[in-house]
């Protein structure tokens, strides 16, 4: 097993469209225990940059998949293979280390995740480890990204929101199919978003148990406006790889929100500030022909 060394690439180019989720994978590194996925094939991140570059998306964030739990080498290689265009959200154990958060840091990390869904119990944000890296997590400037069961999510997002990070939800917040709008977590989303420090990924509309993502798109616009959402596609789509293409995710955007204004907000000046895009070369991107919406 070993794990593959990318050389950097200076590839400086504008903000056009940002995604905000997707993953790369190995198949030979070892898997975590508590997991619900596992990888179908290696997907590598200049894979990944060259699906970004067919779709006119000038930017992503790598998020970490739960099936490597705290190994983290894999994301980080990628990200400083192409430091101008990537940014990445990590997992890590919350005993971790002030060192290893810095470099991660200059890595292009910009967050945490919680994968914590599909699990018997989760850890007790509360506790003085977590507390102690959510207070991390803030003096860097980063989220915390949350992966989580509405009935779940409904008792955490308060209490890490108390903590004073900033809060980035996966898919819609992952509400029950079965309640809707009405799901306790969702409503707990829709709180954050109205109080300006929860956002909100329009993502894998494939993952909500066969509810129309509309209700949700209508509500979360309703609640905290675009400069609360952010648009992703979950590549390589992990489970649903034969049943959805990248293409598809970008042309969901267009037939949840008509508004092109509301779209530029949500694909890029909302993702630029909080994935630290902003700070990136003013530089133009390259001419060519892009297809986001």
């Amino acid at each position: 097993m070993s794990i593959i060394k990318f050389p950097a690439r200076r590839d400086e180019r504008a903000v056009e469209a940002i995604d905000a989720h997707a993953h790369v994978m190995q198949r030979d590194l070892p898997l975590a225990s508590q997991r619900h996925s596992a990888p179908k094939r290696d997907f590598t991140v200049d894979e990944y940059i060259a699906v970004l570059d067919r779709h006119g998306i000038s930017h992503g964030v790598l998020t970490a998949p739960s099936f490597y739990g705290t190994d983290n080498h894999l994301l980080l290689a990628a990200l400083r293979a192409h430091p101008n265009r990537l940014r990445g959200t990590v997992i890590v154990a919350p005993d971790v280390d002030a060192e290893t958060l810095a470099d991660m840091d200059e890595a292009g990390v910009v967050g945490i995740r919680l994968n914590w869904i599909r699990r018997p119990s989760i850890p007790d944000v509360e506790s003085v480890e977590y507390q102690r890296l959510f207070a991390a997590v803030r003096d860097l400037g980063w989220h915390v990204e949350i992966f989580l069961e509405g009935s779940k999510l409904a008792d955490v997002l308060p209490l890490v929101r108390e903590s004073g990070v900033d809060v980035v939800l996966d898919h819609f917040a992952a509400p029950d199919p079965m309640l809707g709008v009405a799901d306790p977590g969702f409503r707990e989303a829709l709180k954050g978003s109205r109080a300006g420090d929860t956002w909100i990924k329009l993502s894998a509309p494939y993952r909500l148990g066969g509810a129309d993502p509309q209700r949700y798109v209508d509500a979360l616009l309703d609640a905290g406006g675009p400069r609360q959402l952010v648009w992703a596609s979950d590549w390589p789509f992990v489970s649903y790889e034969d049943a959805i293409n990248y293409g598809m995710c970008v042309a969901w955007l267009s037939d949840w929100i008509a508004d092109r204004a509301t779209r530029k907000t949500i694909l890029a000046e909302t993702p630029a500030h909080l994935f630290h895009f902003d700070s990136s070369s003013p530089n133009p991107a390259p001419a060519g022909t892009t297809s986001h919406p």
